[in-house]
């Protein structure tokens, strides 16, 4: 949203290891710490924000695992980390400050499909697999096979798809901190994984405002049983809130779910915005929308 403060405390780790020991430290000294990755679905108040945040930016490792194992920690550079075909065993491991464009190049250059649907979204593994990102061609789970978390006692656990019970814009982990993913994708062929990146990409810039600042979708789609079938971008237009602005917060001309930013716009703006369109819908629609974008207050 290119809106926001700065951090009273900024810890950067560049390691799983030392994301924990960042996040012990923190507690140690009464403080729970806010942790920051891409930013893609997170709108910061102004001023100071108190507090310890970890962001995870230096945490970008994106790679294949040596043959018959997953560490996600690869703490030394072995002669063959991997199979030389990479059809054998097509899985990635990412730790949770690799970007998704970047994962998905390294899928599509690796002849990988399974994660082509979240072209065009931004932000960090760590919150796409927290948040189970994705849209109408899929979903980050799609292609979870274990991930490692950390908890709020500052302990490291590794989770298999199996324990977990992920849902629709939630990985349902109670809380717990993704530190990074085992991904397993299906082997393709580049071309097709290329052409089909390409048909996504184009139809969402037809429609969503992926080129222009935005923290992505503001609400999380209601039950399509009480909004008849009704996305929360169809609830905001059907009740008048693409009309809505708040500065140079505006509603998307192109999506009713998505707040932009003209260039001058404060968190404030951007907040008070957002409770105007739930408080619409609310009114004109009878149906509480559930916000999807994370907000940090001061």
């Amino acid at each position: 949203m290119r809106v926001g403060g700065a951090a009273e405390w900024l810890l950067e780790p560049a390691t799983p290891a030392e994301l924990a020991a960042a996040w012990n430290a923190a507690r140690e000294r009464g403080h729970l710490p806010r942790v920051l990755g891409g930013g893609a679905n997170t709108v910061v108040d102004e001023g100071i924000l108190p507090g310890v945040v970890i962001a995870t930016d230096r945490m970008r490792r994106v790679f294949r695992p040596a043959a018959g194992e997953d560490d996600l920690e690869a703490r030394a550079p072995r002669a063959a980390i991997a199979h030389d075909d990479p059809a054998r065993d097509p899985r990635l491991v990412a730790w949770c400050g690799a970007s998704l464009p970047g994962l998905l190049r390294a899928a599509r250059d690796l002849g990988y499909r399974g994660l082509e649907g979240l072209v065009g979204v931004p932000g960090n593994v760590g919150g796409g697999v927290a948040m189970n990102a994705g849209g109408r061609w899929g979903e980050m789970w799609d292609v979870v096979e274990r991930v490692r978390v950390l908890a709020a006692d500052g302990t490291l656990e590794d989770l298999e798809r199996a324990a977990c019970s992920p849902r629709y814009r939630d990985a349902n982990l109670g809380g717990r901190v993704i530190v990074g993913a085992v991904l397993r994708f299906e082997p393709d062929a580049r071309a097709a994984i290329e052409e089909r990146m390409r048909v996504y990409l184009t139809e969402k810039r037809r429609v969503q405002p992926v080129t222009e600042w935005s923290a992505g979708c503001i609400f999380k789609n209601p039950d399509p049983e009480l909004s008849e079938g009704r996305s929360a971008g169809k609830l905001v237009e059907d009740c008048g809130g693409k009309s809505l602005a708040r500065g140079d917060a505006i509603v998307s001309p192109l999506h009713g779910n998505f707040i932009v930013n003209r260039g001058k716009a404060s968190a404030a703006d951007v907040f008070t915005l957002m409770e105007d369109l739930r408080d619409l819908v609310l009114e004109k629609a009878g149906l509480a929308l559930e916000f999807e974008v994370k907000r940090w207050r001061a």
